[in-house]
């Protein structure tokens, strides 16, 4: 069996390695400043928010999380050689898996991996293309996140959607970081509680019929300053969408008011420029902090996208690749009737990750 490995970055070149059931899972992080202070107990707290078995509405696969320094970090803090930090895998249960090799899952990797890599790669548990590896990218954004706080930039999320339900939105212009820290508090991250609740109905009819739902996760970044990012392929767009589409169910992104504005006039959807003492500032932020690919030092806002889980417990059609011959799959195992809820942290450290490289570039 081969490791596949996944990395992205300019200033800070991050790859992430290993599989959902491989013995661990891991990042190794290429250009961070030596010397750096890394706080664990606030990386600990912040992978708890990602980490299964945590809810009702989870995977019960549980697993402590616990990051293992292999090397670049000395007496807690870091030194001039890659830093690469590894996750054990423990509570893996492959034989839940095992149909899956012949008789692949609709929506999922399942059958383009094996034409790919045939038996070379461990897609137990979903491999390298399971929501699993999402723990190593937090980790890279929990000391991403740590290292803004020195720019002055906060970072935070929340659950905009699931289903049909949607939650109160954040305001463009007058999101607060006090907003962050309180969700950030919630095992059910959403403003309104009220459709919070009507959320997780939504979710337990769907676990009731043996289905799953998805739903829209919404960010937001403050304190960014004016002039980040450039025109066309060097967009903060188009470096942030790169970092949101590896996170495994993302299927689409938006930033500032996204699709809506295909529905305006340029009147409706132009953000007028004011003053505001000596910073230049819009009274509407339909651009979500971004003009020509670069930073306008409004609130970034975007929202991603997330499909319903492919593993259901639902009778589905599928086909024997050995025997090429269709076939109906019964999906056994452990998995999330909506990712959403888990994705929260996830998206934020994507987030943190592609604003410090852009920062370190600068």
């Amino acid at each position: 069996m081969i490791t596949l490995s996944s990395s992205f970055g300019k200033n800070l070149k991050v790859t992430i390695f290993g599989g959902s059931h491989e013995n661990h899972i891991g990042v190794t992080i290429h250009g961070l400043p030596e010397g750096i202070a890394i706080d664990f107990d606030r990386m600990k707290k912040f992978l708890a928010r990602r980490a299964p078995g945590n809810s009702a509405f989870t995977t019960p696969r549980k697993e402590p999380d616990t990051p293992v320094v292999q090397s670049g970090l000395s007496h807690g803090k870091t030194t001039s050689e890659p830093l690469t930090i590894i996750i054990e895998n423990t509570n893996t249960r492959s034989g839940d898996y095992a149909a899956l090799r012949d008789i692949p899952r609709p929506a999922h990797a399942d059958y383009p991996a094996s034409v790919k890599y045939g038996d070379s790669v461990n897609m137990s548990g979903g491999g390298p293309f399971s929501a699993r590896m999402t723990a190593p990218l937090c980790i890279a954004g929990a000391i991403a996140l740590q290292l803004l706080e020195d720019w002055g930039i906060s970072i935070g999320a929340h659950i905009y959607s699931i289903g049909t339900v949607h939650d109160t939105p954040f305001d463009p212009v007058l999101v607060r970081t006090e907003d962050f820290a309180s969700l950030r508090e919630k095992s059910f991250p959403v403003l309104n509680e009220t459709k919070g609740y009507a959320m997780g109905d939504v979710i337990q009819t769907a676990m009731a019929e043996g289905d799953s739902v998805g739903g829209v996760v919404e960010c937001c970044a403050l304190g960014v300053p004016v002039g980040i990012g450039g025109p066309m392929y060097d967009s903060i767009e188009g470096h942030l969408s790169q970092i949101f589409f590896g996170i495994p169910a993302v299927k689409g992104i938006e930033f500032g008011n996204g699709f809506q504005c295909s529905a305006l006039r340029g009147s409706q959807n132009n953000d007028p420029f004011f003053m505001d003492g000596n910073t230049v500032k819009t009274v509407t932020n339909n651009h979500g902090g971004i003009l020509g690919g670069i930073s306008s030092g409004m609130p970034l806002i975007c929202r991603l996208a997330f499909k319903p889980t492919p593993s259901i417990s639902k009778e589905q059609h599928s086909v024997s690749l050995s025997n090429k011959t269709n076939q109906i799959l019964h999906i056994t195992g452990r998995h999330d009737p909506c990712v959403v809820i888990r994705a929260v942290p996830v998206v934020e450290a994507a987030m943190a990750i592609g604003l410090l490289d852009l920062l370190s570039g600068n």
